[in-house]
């Protein structure tokens, strides 16, 4: 299962996961382009459900968890990727509704969900869940407070659901860097080609597929020694 799993790097999760024959959920608030990355899924041979959810929205995430076993049976691996980070123009002009909004998609969602499917899957056969954290988490920055704030929470539950869950399930993040997914369209390209040569030891943004990998490797059993851990791939962000 895989939420914000229409595009960016929850895409390149989820069709990387279909190709190596893992049955996928697909959950994203549009339901069209859920089908459509499930469509593109199924070419490898694998069944894939498309679901339309708002992480966010508490009681949806019961019904998301229900529709995934009641189709398959069992949730091996959960990401938990969905995620946002609005503009605003000063911390004084952020209102109530976008605060609890950046809570809710990247901190809350995660934390119900993760509650769900972890308690099912430590009663079963156990299972990875991978949480899609942030840089921002680690190094607050300018523009970023609330977006950095509820990441950093999701490292914290990081841990704390290892242990709630284990050992049969394997809690661990991946703390991702800037990536050149549909949100980087709104950036100063400019300007961060120019911070990006200066700052990161690869001297520029990541390419959606290059999560990939590490995914892989917490989604498998190759990483059966690793839980409640954080793995940065940043490209080498300071």
């Amino acid at each position: 299962m895989v939420t914000g799993g229409s595009r960016g790097l929850g895409r390149e999760m989820t069709l990387a996961l279909a190709q190596r024959g893992a049955d996928v959920v697909i959950a994203s608030r549009k339901a069209e382009v859920c089908e459509a990355v499930a469509e593109e899924a199924r070419r490898s041979g694998v069944e894939a459900l498309p679901y339309a959810c708002h992480v966010g929205h508490w009681d949806q995430l019961g019904e998301l968890a229900d529709a995934a076993y009641e189709r398959f049976g069992k949730v091996d691996i959960l990401i938990n990727n969905a995620g946002m980070s609005p503009l605003y123009p000063s911390l004084g002009d952020i209102s109530e509704e976008l605060f609890d909004k950046v809570m809710s998609v990247n901190f809350k969602g995660p934390f119900r969900l993760s509650a769900l499917i972890g308690e099912r899957m430590a009663a079963g056969d156990g299972g990875s869940i991978i949480n899609i954290s942030s840089t921002a988490s680690l190094n607050p920055s300018p523009t970023s407070e609330p977006y950095g704030a509820a990441k950093a929470g999701l490292n914290a539950i990081t841990r704390s659901f290892a242990f709630a869950y284990g050992p049969k399930v394997r809690v661990n993040c991946i703390v991702a860097g800037p990536y050149l997914t549909d949100i980087s369209k709104a950036w100063d390209m400019e300007a961060f080609e120019h911070r990006a040569k200066t700052s990161l030891a690869l001297g520029r943004g990541g390419q959606p597929n290059e999560i990939v990998g590490a995914a892989l490797y917490l989604a498998s059993d190759t990483s059966s020694f690793t839980t409640a851990t954080l793995i940065r791939v940043d490209g080498g962000t300071p």
